[in-house]
């Protein structure tokens, strides 16, 4: 399994669902690290750091170094350091994404912002919202962590980032600039930091519209797991289709299938 270097894993609906592992890839995991790689870990979520990514994976018998952990709010912050000199920035979200603000050093203020970055904020208020329409309005740069438009969650599907985010386009006309899946904002991160080729890297994930394309449009290898989101009829009408369709990610097949 020595084809690929830098094994790119979506989380939730690939790695577990919801609390629960999926075995098949914990396995994968453990197999990959055996062999000294280490696999990455991408996630649209922006509230959670990634040590307490990890964490949760601990307790599925993952075990990982926080730095290979990649999220929204990590490549959003990114994003906002590499392309902003000393922005300021207006931040709605959760620990995750203030976390990541600060690690790269980004000054938060909450009047006058040149940028607002937008994430999932649980503690939504009427007043936020309205705060942060009328900066956009006044010209602040729109920069969304992710646009999924729905979370899942042990009550069933939650509004997720896109729907708060539809509401803020809805009202100020502005369209943000996405970091999340399916752009490819983690996967340059992870090259960049990595040092590693295209022709290294390959994504798994269960959903096509985020996990794969982000992938096909990055330019990487692909896998496409089934049991998730998107069933493999589905995949197989989508005009371009992953690198691999895999029934799961028991080690064997995924022996077989990714000898290139």
């Amino acid at each position: 399994m020595n084809h690929y270097k830098a094994y790119c894993f979506d989380l939730d609906g690939t790695v577990y669902h919801g609390t629960e592992p999926v075995p098949e890839a914990v396995a994968l995991i453990e197999q990959l690290q055996q062999q000294g790689i280490e696999p990455y870990y991408i996630t649209n979520n922006s509230s959670a750091t990634p040590e307490q990514v990890q964490q949760k994976l601990a307790g599925f018998g993952i075990h990982t170094k926080a730095k290979y952990i990649v999220t929204s709010a990590i490549a959003a912050a990114h994003y906002c350091k590499e392309n902003f000199t000393d922005a300021k920035v207006q931040m709605f979200g959760e620990t995750g994404l203030r976390e990541a603000l600060l690690a790269e050093g980004i000054e938060l203020v909450t009047s006058n912002p040149d940028i607002v970055v937008m994430g999932i904020d649980r503690e939504v208020t009427y007043e936020k919202l309205a705060d942060l329409c009328l900066n956009i309005r006044a010209g602040a740069k729109f920069i969304a962590t992710n646009g999924d438009r729905a979370m899942p969650t042990e009550r069933g599907l939650l509004p997720g980032t896109g729907s708060f985010i539809k509401l803020v386009e809805y009202s100020t006309g502005v369209t943000p600039t996405f970091m999340g899946k399916p752009e490819p904002f983690m996967l340059s991160y992870i090259q960049e930091k990595s040092g590693y080729s295209k022709e290294d890297m390959i994504l798994i994930g269960d959903n096509y519209d985020t996990d794969i394309l982000a992938g096909i449009r990055y330019g990487i290898a692909t896998a496409h797991v089934e049991g998730g989101v998107t069933s493999r009829e589905e995949v197989l009408l989508k005009e371009d289709h992953p690198t691999y369709l895999l029934e799961n990610l028991a080690s064997v097949s995924i022996e077989k299938a990714f000898q290139g």
